[in-house]
């Protein structure tokens, strides 16, 4: 979910929405959402940046029926429980009301599945817990993160709460939006010094061009999955390009994977879901074009109960990566 106006960012454009007693109550009743577009064409073509607000087609009489209507505290991870008490200050039994208010919004920006099912909540790192040590490590030593499509930032959050300096990270993302309402759901505007990009990785004007070279490391959550199998190559030698080129570099993160590869029809368009021979052999070939060695480490885990709503067949699974440069 990749998210110009070189890091500056319209405060307050986030979507209005009521957030009384009564919308608490009733979680059953989400607010209607915006048309899902068939295809991201019209948020990756260099000259359309972003979406507009006012972009957004004419609400959909129902909702999909992997939206989850009916939200408990089973929605909220502990992790992302406690990141939300400690981080950000949120009494204990405030964060449940507090999320599903945000997800509200968030689904008025865009209907992402991530969105409807709360998935945006997922912790980061949890298959990469040595992964993790290491980022917060580099990063304590001034190296530069790019957190790629960080929708409302939760990755950023997460490494800052591990002790990260946020001057060291940045975050991109098409919508603006998102990265406001990051602030919302943190309650951490006046301490966060992480710089948001509102860019898109297929402009080659965008505001990324003025971090590129300069990163040392990229985090990917469901990000490169978006496309079919030719365009991810490109996307990759794309953000491959924002990395400092010596060895060391790396791209890690996690997407929706499969059994064995195959190419179909998703809620964005076109999605090559990889398993992990295609996801090397990829990487493989994007090497040996750019002239570079990565190393490439990946692994397939099953999909927690509430991606299965979505994927309804027995092969999807979460694809969890990491990619050093040699």
């Amino acid at each position: 979910m990749e998210s110009g106006d070189e890091g500056a960012m319209a405060h307050g454009s986030g979507t209005e929405i009521t957030t009384s007693a009564a919308l608490v109550r009733k979680y059953s009743k989400p607010a209607v959402p915006a048309q899902m577009p068939t295809s991201l064409s019209n948020l990756t073509k260099a000259g359309t940046a972003h979406i507009r607000m006012t972009d957004i087609k004419e609400p959909q009489t129902t909702m999909p029926i992997w939206f989850e209507q009916n939200p408990s505290h089973d929605h909220v991870p502990p992790e992302t429980q406690r990141l939300l008490e400690t981080w950000s200050g949120i009494p204990s039994d405030d964060v449940l009301d507090h999320v599903v208010q945000l997800r509200e919004k968030a689904w008025k920006v865009h209907p992402y599945p991530c969105i409807g099912q709360f998935r945006f909540l997922d912790p980061s790192f949890s298959e990469l817990p040595d992964e993790r040590k290491e980022i917060v490590e580099r990063l304590r030593k001034g190296q530069k993160l790019l957190d790629m499509a960080c929708c409302v930032g939760q990755t950023i959050r997460t490494l800052a709460n591990d002790g990260a300096p946020t001057e060291n990270m940045y975050g991109c993302d098409l919508q603006s939006d998102f990265i406001e309402l990051g602030y919302e759901l943190f309650r951490d505007r006046e301490k966060l010094k992480t710089r948001f990009l509102i860019a898109d990785i297929f402009d080659p004007q965008s505001a990324l061009m003025g971090i590129k070279g300069q990163v040392d490391m990229v985090y990917a959550g469901s990000f490169f999955h978006l496309w079919g199998y030719e365009k991810q190559v490109e996307v990759s030698k794309a953000v491959v390009a924002l990395l400092r080129p010596q060895p060391g570099s790396t791209i890690l993160g996690r997407q929706v994977g499969a059994t064995e590869p195959l190419e179909k029809e998703g809620p964005t368009g076109t999605m090559y879901r990889h398993n992990v021979e295609s996801f090397q052999k990829m990487w493989n070939e994007i090497g040996n074009d750019l002239g570079i060695n990565f190393t490439v480490d990946a692994k397939l885990k099953p999909l927690g109960r509430d991606h299965q709503k979505f994927h309804l067949d027995d092969t999807t699974r979460r694809l969890w990566f990491v990619v050093r440069r040699g």
